[in-house]
């Protein structure tokens, strides 16, 4: 990616404090699959742990936001450090508002979606920055300023590092 591309969002990139995450179809493919005894099982890549570790360790705020629940999820969050977490939601912005008062970013937050529910994130008062996934319902792909190159699963949060810590000058692999 170049930062050619990138420049376009750099005003609001720039100011980005936190970033809330969907999981199923933006850290997973968003295919729920089932073993024979009935546990849930899903694929996390790599390149999206060591993506929100490099946001984290420059003062980005991660929060997960999932309409559904599962142990899995809070593993792959507890291994990232990440401790805004709400499973099971029926409304994200409700969840949003409950994660802003108990001290996560109340403005400039970016939201990454692939499907409908996600609406409610772009559409939130704190969110300055809606992005997706190459893969994502049309609909998302419609509203979002951020589209993903990769589709859901496939390493997504290393484009959108990329692009804010590109437009905060502290891309360190420029």
């Amino acid at each position: 990616m170049t930062d050619t591309k990138l420049e376009p969002l750099f005003g609001v990139a720039r100011l980005i404090k936190g970033i809330v995450l969907d999981v199923d179809g933006v850290l997973t493919d968003g295919k729920i699959t089932y073993a024979s005894d009935g546990s849930e099982l899903k694929s996390f890549h790599v390149q999206d742990g060591s993506s929100l570790k490099l946001l984290a360790r420059q003062a980005i705020a991660i929060a997960i936001i999932t309409g559904r629940q599962s142990n899995i999820v809070e593993r792959r969050a507890k291994e990232l450090g990440i401790t805004f977490v709400q499973q099971d939601v029926d409304s994200k912005a409700s969840a949003l508002d409950q994660m802003i008062s108990n001290g996560f970013p109340a403005s400039d937050l970016c939201a990454i979606g692939d499907d409908l529910q996600d609406l409610e994130l772009f559409d939130h008062s704190a969110v300055s920055l809606n992005a997706t996934v190459a893969n994502a319902h049309p609909i998302i792909l419609d509203r979002a300023q951020f589209v993903t190159q990769r589709p859901g699963g496939a390493g997504v949060i290393i484009e959108l590092a990329e692009l804010i810590l590109r437009a905060k000058d502290r891309w360190p692999h420029a």
